[in-house]
């Protein structure tokens, strides 16, 4: 898909609007927000920045030196990424919402491609970006569901055995990435948009979990209630990012990590042996909902601005 081949089409009608969460990067924030108004990606007002309780007073900071018009939501707690995502996007009144990490930036807006295709596709509820790294490598930000299989080939010295290699760049869909946009059981949090009503109608973010997985349960859900993920090559995010869950299973990350693991495996089923197909993901997601309470998928608000 190219910009050409919506020649002739009217503007996109979907109003956009972004939630970025700090917490202790404030450098990175502003960049990030900088970006946003210099390529037009939305207006000030459609622009919210989440402090999730900064210790180093970057909230506060933020709060005195944002451009006139960016919304700030200064929470009383850290109640992690997920949560610090719900917060913004309780600010907004968008169609549609693109929630970035600070550490990204844009290099040109041709938002109106994703746009577009949430006027097209009624049914389309998160779209993921083709993230890229300073150097314009490639980084795989739209995946397979995970199997234990998988995990190993990721995590484990196990993954430079050739079947391997193969199993990873499998579930990483590294043969997708061309020039249409295509199907993704789910894509990375760094940067991706979602259908407002589609958030609300599946739960929004899971404030279970603190940080790791919330991205991988979101597009779960979304297909479990009928909704669809793509990733789009065409629109570019760059992303210097620093990849602490890669720290070790015994560091604080990694424990982190596994947690949120864990919890994903009891909402939708360990997969042992082979990637578990979406429709058995959502009858486990069913048991699990009727297991703690019938308005389990509805995750509410827990953490106040």
């Amino acid at each position: 898909m190219t910009e050409n081949s919506f020649s002739g089409l009217q503007a996109p009608s979907s109003s956009l609007g972004v939630v970025i969460v700090n917490y202790q990067t404030y450098d990175l924030t502003m960049q990030c927000v900088a970006s946003l108004l210099a390529h037009r990606i939305a207006l000030p007002q459609h622009i919210v920045v989440v402090d999730n309780d900064s210790p180093d007073g970057s909230g506060q900071r933020l709060n005195q030196s944002l451009p006139d018009g960016v919304v700030r939501v200064l929470s009383k707690v850290n109640g992690g990424f997920g949560a610090g995502v719900n917060l913004g996007v309780a600010a907004l009144k968008t169609d549609l919402v693109l929630v970035l990490n600070p550490d990204t930036h844009f290099l040109r807006n041709n938002m109106d491609v994703v746009r577009r295709l949430f006027d097209q596709r009624p049914r389309l509820g998160v779209v993921g970006l083709k993230l890229i790294n300073p150097d314009g490598s490639l980084q795989y930000s739209a995946r397979r569901f995970y199997s234990l299989p998988d995990i190993l080939a990721r995590r484990t010295p196990l993954g430079r055995l050739a079947p391997m290699r193969k199993l990873e760049s499998s579930h990483l869909l590294t043969r997708k990435w061309r020039d249409e946009p295509f199907e993704a059981d789910w894509v990375m949090g760094t940067g991706f948009i979602v259908r407002r009503s589609a958030f609300e109608m599946v739960g929004r973010m899971d404030e279970g979990y603190f940080l790791y997985f919330e991205e991988v349960d979101l597009c779960a859900r979304m297909w479990a209630y009928g909704w669809r993920v793509l990733a789009v090559p065409e629109v570019e995010l760059v992303h210097d990012h620093q990849r602490a869950s890669g720290a070790g299973l015994l560091s604080r990350s990694g424990k982190t990590h596994l947690r949120s693991m864990a919890r994903f495996f009891a909402k939708f089923g360990v997969p042992w042996v082979r990637r578990p197909s979406r429709n058995r993901m959502a009858a486990a997601l069913v048991r699990w909902q009727h297991s703690i309470g019938a308005a389990a998928h509805i995750t509410k608000p827990q953490h106040g601005g």
